[in-house]
C-alpha cells in the first residue's frame, strides 16, 4: 500500500511541476522582447513609465534615444530620468542620431519646454551605454530569433533608418514595428498635414516603410479621441506615489496647447497609446491600408497619404489604427503607474 500511495505522489507531483514548467514557459513566451526607440518629450515620458511599469508583458531590452522634441543630449537624459523615476535603472539606454537623415534639425520644445519635459530635471544618476543606438539595433536585430523583437518608435524614425541602411539584414530579427506617427483624417499638428515625428525625419521614415517590415502605425487620427479630463488626471494624482504625482503635473502643463489650439475638451498623450497597444491591443481597431510618405518640399513634406478606401489598389503596408478606447486607455494606465514608488 506504501508502495502505490509513493508512487502516486509521484505521479502527482511529476504532473504539477510539468503543469508549472508549463505555465512559466507560457508566461515567459508571452512577453513582448522590445526596443522603445523614443525622443523625450512630456508624452514619450508618459509612455516610458507605463511601459517600465508593465515587466510581465514587456521584456524591455534597450531604450533607444533620438534627436526630435528636444536636442539629443536632452532626450537621452529624459529617457535615463524615465528609467532612474521608474526604478529600472537594470534597462540599457543607447543614444542615437543627432540628427534627421537628410532635412535640417527641428524641435519642439515650445511644446515639450526648453528641457524636454514641464517639470524640473536633473542629471540622472546612472550614464548612457558606450554603445552608439544605430549600432546596438544593428547587433541586437542581427543576434535575434527571426520575427521576435518588437520595436516601439515613439519618435523620427532616424534610428532603425540608418539601421536598415547599414544592414538591411537585419529585417529579419524584427516581429512588428509600432509607431506613433502620421494623420490622415485629424489632420497634423505642425502643418496642416503632416504630424511632427514624420515631418521631422520623412526620408528615414520612407527608408523604414520600404524595407518590409511589419509596421503597425498610431495616427493622431487615434491619439486625438483618447484624451485626459480633470478626472483622468485627478485619478493619477491621487495614486499616491511619484510616478502619480509626476505624471500628473507634467500632463497638466503639456494638455494646455493642444486643448487651446484644437478647442479639445482634454489633451493626447499620443505616445502612451503605442504601449497600451502592445499591452491590450483589444483596446484598438484599424485595418491594413497603402501608405505612402511625402518627402517634396512644400506644403505636404511630411504628409503620410494614408489610402484608407482603397482608392490606388497599390499593396497594403501597414496597419493603421483610427480607432482606441480612452476609458480603457486611462484604466490601464492609471492601474500600470500605481505600481511604480
Amino acid at each position: 500500500m506504501k508502495t502505490v500511495i509513493h508512487y502516486l505522489r509521484t505521479i502527482l507531483g511529476s504532473l504539477l511541476l510539468l503543469s508549472l514548467t508549463a505555465t512559466a514557459s507560457w508566461a515567459q513566451e508571452g512577453r513582448r522582447d522590445l526596443i522603445i526607440d523614443t525622443d523625450p518629450g512630456a508624452d514619450d515620458l508618459i509612455a516610458l513609465l507605463f511601459a517600465l511599469a508593465s515587466p510581465e508583458e514587456l521584456n524591455i531590452r534597450a531604450i533607444t534615444t533620438v534627436a526630435g522634441n528636444v536636442r539629443l543630449d536632452k532626450t537621452s537624459r529624459n529617457a535615463r530620468l524615465a528609467r532612474e523615476w521608474a526604478g529600472r535603472e537594470e534597462i540599457p539606454v543607447y543614444a542615437g542620431a543627432p540628427t534627421p537623415l537628410v532635412r535640417a534639425p527641428i524641435y519642439a520644445a515650445d511644446v515639450h519646454g526648453a528641457e524636454g519635459l514641464p517639470v524640473p530635471v536633473h542629471e540622472p544618476k546612472k550614464g548612457l551605454e558606450p554603445t552608439n543606438a544605430v549600432t546596438y539595433l544593428i547587433d541586437t536585430l542581427r543576434a535575434a530569433p527571426p520575427k521576435s523583437i518588437t520595436l516601439a518608435m515613439l519618435g523620427p524614425q532616424t534610428n532603425l533608418a540608418l539601421a536598415l541602411i547599414q544592414a538591411p539584414d537585419i529585417v529579419a530579427g524584427l516581429k512588428e514595428v509600432v509607431i506613433m506617427g502620421g494623420a490622415h483624417f485629424n489632420g497634423g499638428n505642425i502643418t496642416p498635414v503632416a504630424e511632427f515625428n514624420l515631418y521631422a525625419d520623412p526620408h528615414a521614415a520612407q527608408v523604414v516603410l520600404a524595407s518590409g517590415v511589419p509596421l503597425t502605425y498610431i495616427p493622431l487620427d487615434v491619439t486625438h479621441k483618447i484624451l485626459t479630463s480633470q478626472a483622468r488626471i485627478g485619478k493619477l494624482e491621487a495614486l499616491g506615489n511619484n510616478a502619480g504625482k509626476l505624471s500628473a503635473d507634467i500632463l497638466n502643463e503639456y494638455v494646455k496647447r493642444d486643448m487651446d489650439h484644437y478647442g479639445l475638451p482634454g489633451g493626447p498623450i499620443h505616445d502612451a497609446s503605442v504601449i497600451a497597444y502592445l499591452l491590450r491591443p483589444e483596446l484598438f481597431s484599424g485595418k491594413s491600408i497603402h501608405m505612402e510618405i511625402d518627402s517634396r518640399e512644400g506644403p505636404t513634406f511630411g504628409q503620410t497619404i494614408a489610402d484608407w478606401y482603397n482608392s490606388l489598389q497599390r499593396p497594403k503596408n501597414v496597419i493603421w489604427i483610427e480607432e482606441g478606447d480612452a476609458e480603457g486607455f486611462f484604466e490601464l494606465l492609471t492601474e500600470r503607474l500605481a505600481r511604480l514608488h
